[in-house]
């Protein structure tokens, strides 16, 4: 086992204050570094401390050397603004503008702003023509709901399935006017990026539904002028992030086992955009890539390697790799981790860990400096301990944050939180006072507990061998890493391992379903958007295609696996008294799952309580179904554990 400390504050007494009062900070998002690395731009927010609100952003230009502020983009007060990108010249952005039911792509150079077109519906990721005369984005004219799985889904009303939102590939002249739209009006375009000629694009997309049909996604190329799309590989893997090289003959992509879009893990994959089978150019990686730019230098990425966010060249020919900057941090930009220059030779980026609040940083690779200063003064709320250990053979890694100053000689309880996915993994954010940062785990500390983060198997971080290594024993390995790696947390940490709860959603949320009906060591636990009986949960999702790749076949050719890892199968063991709540309208996993569990627990006379958050998705957004949330979080583990 090995523990590395990596913050302890010296003065509780300014920890206790903070949490008390609201910090004026900023918020930043989708950073993107111009071509020549002098500029960069980003979505940026101050905190007003108004309770229950989110500050309004605005696109921010800054100098990439001072962070100096250059001009502030604001064009629609009510809108909330998408990923901004650089122009080839460095001299304007492009980014789009939502409000509900419509979006508007804008330009802004020189303190000016000026919208090119209008959609009515939902659109994202605007992107400029190699020759910067046109701006492509993806658009979905007439949506029904909001882009993406996560998001509420449409009522379920009528005829079931008759229309489909198609994400669709649209250009705009510089000039401004109507969208052109290109893309086939069946295929739903997930990503995209410019050939270099500009002739047309390289895509991810699949026929059909676009939440649940990513998993089966093609790569192809859609002709600029006629929008006719060209299959070039059917991988057998998920894949992100299509990126083709320089002199436009080979296409590259991050392909891997994914259960999330938008959680990215996988290796780097090359196929010629002519066309032919894709080949692993980094089989044996000990890490995930998230994170893939094709530059004049060559391949540049980033990778979660164990504890550390990674960037590295990685050469096209050989796959091997070179590591240019590595940091135990989460690092975000507008597209991807890290946004890099023309040359790849710098690079800016979002970075925060568990106790410094989010920065932006730029520089010349390895020398990434941070560039602003606001948040500065956001003191630690918490210690932070890497806890590593081996379960079954294999390496796994974790988090644990606790009190700054734990009182000697007192055992605290602690609540293990397992992530989401479950191709996934817990990354530093910060935990900060009031309502930034991560502030359920705030609380959770604050009210006197210990939070443990696992990597169990299952997760990224050390290579696709770990990540598959939960196929078809969904609760069976991670749950014994889990397990272990409590007894390897309450070596290190003053853990009363007789006091432990248990918390997650989403695969979280069906761990700690798993969890207690096959351990009684949890005395409490919030099961938060969870899965209950695959058998059900197949018929009942609006993503069913991401479960094929983990469970090995549909629910209908081999039930019994989808039967045998089912919590509700093992629901006469459980004794743990069990908070649940879930979305109204969650796509990915309905409320009758949650209602499944919850009811039968009641039968059972175990402790229990449902919560339905109406008209949420698979994430609680409002903040007042945030507050609550934390609210009966907290008063459920006070409940049974202090």
């Amino acid at each position: 086992m090995r523990v590395s400390i990596l913050a302890r504050a010296a003065f509780a007494a300014t920890a206790i204050l903070a949490g008390s009062q609201a910090q004026a900070g900023r918020e930043y998002r989708a950073v993107a570094l111009a071509a020549d690395g002098e500029r960069l731009v980003a979505i940026e927010s101050a905190d007003t401390g108004a309770a229950g609100r989110k500050a309004h952003a605005v696109v921010v230009v800054r100098d990439a050397r001072s962070g100096k502020i250059l001009n502030e983009y604001d064009p629609c007060r009510h809108c909330a603004y998408d990923r901004p990108s650089w122009s080839p010249d460095g001299r304007s952005v492009a980014f789009i503008a939502s409000e509900q039911g419509s979006a508007a792509v804008y330009v802004a150079a020189n303190g000016k702003t000026r919208a090119l077109a209008t959609v009515k519906g939902v659109a994202n990721s605007a992107r400029w023509s190699p020759d910067g005369k046109q701006v492509a984005l993806l658009a979905t004219v007439g949506a029904s709901k909001e882009t993406g799985a996560t998001a509420a889904g449409a009522r379920l009303v009528g005829e079931i399935g008759s229309r489909e939102d198609a994400q669709r590939i649209a250009t705009v002249p510089l000039t401004g006017g109507a969208l052109k739209l290109l893309s086939p009006d069946d295929t739903f375009i997930y990503e995209y990026d410019w050939a270099p000629d500009g002739k047309g694009f390289v895509a991810t997309g699949a026929k059909g539904n676009g939440d649940n049909n990513w998993w089966v996604a093609k790569l192809a190329y859609i002709d600029a002028t006629s929008g006719a799309l060209r299959v070039i590989a059917t991988p057998t893997t998920q894949l992100n992030m299509p990126r083709v090289s320089p002199d436009g003959r080979t296409v590259a992509y991050i392909g891997g086992l994914m259960s999330d879009f938008g959680a990215i893990g996988g290796d780097v994959y090359t196929v010629p955009l002519a066309g032919g089978e894709p080949k692993n150019i980094t089989p044996a990686f000990k890490g995930s890539f998230n994170g893939l730019a094709w530059k004049q230098g060559g391949i540049v990425a980033t990778a979660l390697m164990g504890d550390q966010m990674t960037a590295l060249a990685v050469d096209a020919a050989s796959g091997a790799t070179t590591r240019l900057w590595s940091a135990p941090v989460t690092a975000s930009a507008a597209d991807g981790r890290l946004s890099f220059s023309a040359d790849g030779a710098s690079a800016a980026a979002i970075v925060e860990d568990f106790t410094h609040a989010p920065r932006l940083v730029a520089g010349r690779l390895p020398q990434l400096q941070p560039i602003t200063h606001d948040n500065d003064a956001a003191p630690a709320q918490v210690s932070v301990q890497n806890v590593s250990w081996t379960n079954e053979g294999f390496n796994v890694q974790g988090w644990l944050v606790g009190p700054l100053l734990p009182t000697a000689g007192k055992k605290y309880p602690m609540i293990v939180q397992v992530h989401g996915g479950p191709a996934s993994a817990v990354t530093p954010r910060y935990i900060g006072p009031a309502d930034t940062g991560n502030p359920l785990v705030r609380e959770l500390v604050g009210a006197g507990y210990f939070v443990f983060m696992p990597n169990p198997r299952g997760s990224f971080g050390q290579g696709q061998e770990f990540t598959r290594a939960n196929r078809r024993d969904f609760g069976g390995g991670d749950l014994r890493d889990i397990l272990t790696g409590v007894d390897a947390a309450a070596q290190v940490a003053p853990v009363d391992t007789t006091r432990l709860g248990l918390m997650g959603h989403s695969y979280g949320g069906f761990m700690t379903m798993w969890g207690v009906t096959h351990s009684q060591r949890f005395k409490a636990a919030v099961a938060g958007a969870g899965i209950a009986n695959w058998i059900s949960y197949y018929g009942q999702n609006g993503i069913d295609q991401w479960m094929v790749p983990f469970f090995g076949a549909t629910m209908y050719d081999d039930p019994a696996i989808y039967r045998q890892l089912s919590p509700i199968d093992s629901i006469k063991v459980a004794k743990t008294p069990t908070l649940v709540y879930v979305g109204e309208r969650d796509v990915e996993t309905p409320a009758a799952q949650s209602m499944e569990f919850w009811h039968a627990l009641k039968a059972l006379n175990v402790p229990t309580s449902l919560v339905i958050y109406e008209d949420e998705g698979h994430g609680i957004r409002k903040p007042a179904h945030q507050q609550d949330l934390r609210r009966r979080t907290l008063e459920w583990f006070n409940r049974y554990l202090q």
